[in-house]
């Protein structure tokens, strides 16, 4: 009795709780440690195609293939690990724009596929049948999730033992399917320094575009244990390094409800860039993104830091603490009815004094809104959103 009594309070403390964090089917410790080995192939567009070994998939071996790039000179270097999304592929033109701006980069297919189609030897694809598949505990690791993410940590450890990349210093980026399993990766890898997932996220099963045709026709004991393996909600509370959410206000695949529960999860070191009506796709342009990866790791000036939105009297305000100067800051504003896709944002300036940003809220229907800064560098971050009635006029 007094065995049992000593466990049950270990599991209820606070240090028996975060010692014992749920990691799904990964078994991160075995990724973080394993003994990679690249397979190098040919050059190709100025980076070096390779393949590494990932999980047995339906019983046999498989194969990834990725692209590779390094700057010039014998480092060691920043790293940064590309996730693809969703019709995407390892794509090496990614991989230049991070080697150009003086980082090792790992771009990595998640499809199966190699330079040429798919490989023989490769893990499943990422159509929806293979990310929504019926399944069973017994079969978890056969799901495409469990793959892409495990083949993100295997990459992970393989180039941190590159000796031209400094192990201490790599960050994870992922487009659209690539950033919800960047949001998942960041809350298992803590050997990550930074991590930006752009579009994807959580909730898919509350609000997203597969909801409806995929999640909801799913029986109520398939689809919870979906979402506690495979939804990034249960991963997020675990992030650990710094981790910025980019989307656009009227994201096709990832409405904002479900965009902020997700940013609402991670408690900390977190910075938001919502841009109104961002187009979706495979870019990986954004300034911002690149910016604050390198605030992370080379300690270059960060991003402004933005606290929570705040509401009184009809004036919505903000406290920030930017590192250049701020050049303009605006309230953006829609109606809080119909699809997140299809709503109309306007924009109303905002004022900046002591560091404080403020606006005025307009009188009339119900609205969500939010507060955004742009500073010198052209560099976009933003608030919280708030969904609330307005005041009325009396």
């Amino acid at each position: 009795m007094l065995q049992f009594s000593f466990l049950l309070l270990l599991a209820l403390s606070p240090v028996g709780f975060e010692s014992a964090k749920f990691t799904g089917p990964w078994d991160v410790p075995a990724l973080q440690k394993a003994k990679v080995e690249p397979l190098w192939a040919e050059d190709s567009n100025g980076v070096k195609q390779v393949y590494y070994p990932g999980e047995s998939y339906k019983g046999k071996p498989t194969k990834i293939f990725a692209y590779y790039g390094k700057p010039d000179g014998q480092g060691p270097f920043p790293a940064v690990l590309l996730v693809h999304g969703g019709g995407g592929k390892a794509f090496p033109d990614w991989v230049k724009h991070w080697n150009n701006r003086g980082y090792c980069a790992l771009a990595m297919d998640l499809a199966g596929n190699g330079p040429n189609g798919r490989l023989p030897d490769g893990g499943p694809g990422q159509g929806d049948e293979e990310k929504f598949q019926d399944f069973t505990l017994d079969n978890l690791k056969d799901m495409w999730t469990y793959h892409a993410v495990a083949a993100v940590l295997r990459g992970h450890t393989m180039i941190a033992s590159f000796p031209e990349v400094d192990r201490n210093k790599i960050a994870v980026t992922g487009i659209s399917w690539g950033g919800y399993l960047t949001c998942i990766i960041a809350g298992l890898d803590d050997r990550l320094k930074a991590a930006v997932p752009v579009y994807g996220c959580g909730y898919l099963h509350e609000n997203s575009v597969w909801k409806e045709n995929r999640l909801d026709k799913m029986d109520a004991a398939r689809r919870e244990k979906w979402v506690r393996n495979f939804d990034p909600s249960t991963y997020l509370p675990g992030v650990t390094c710094p981790i910025m959410f980019i989307n656009g206000t009227n994201d096709f695949a990832y409405p904002l409800d479900s965009y902020k529960k997700c940013y609402d999860l991670v408690k900390e070191r977190k910075t938001l860039s919502i841009k109104v009506r961002m187009p979706h796709g495979h870019i990986w342009t954004f300034k911002e993104v690149d910016a604050f990866i390198d605030s992370n790791l080379n300690a270059t000036k960060p991003l402004a830091k933005v606290d929570a939105l705040e509401t009184k009297d009809g004036i919505a305000f903000v406290k920030v603490y930017p590192t250049v100067p701020i050049k303009k800051a605006m309230l953006y504003f829609a109606a809080n009815e119909g699809p997140w896709q299809k709503r109309l944002w306007e924009t109303i300036p905002a004022t900046i004094s002591n560091d404080v940003v403020t606006a005025k809220l307009p009188m009339g229907k119900p609205i969500v809104y939010y507060i955004s800064l742009i500073d010198e560098r052209d560099y976009e971050v933003s608030s919280n959103h708030l969904t609330m009635p307005l005041p009325t006029v009396k």
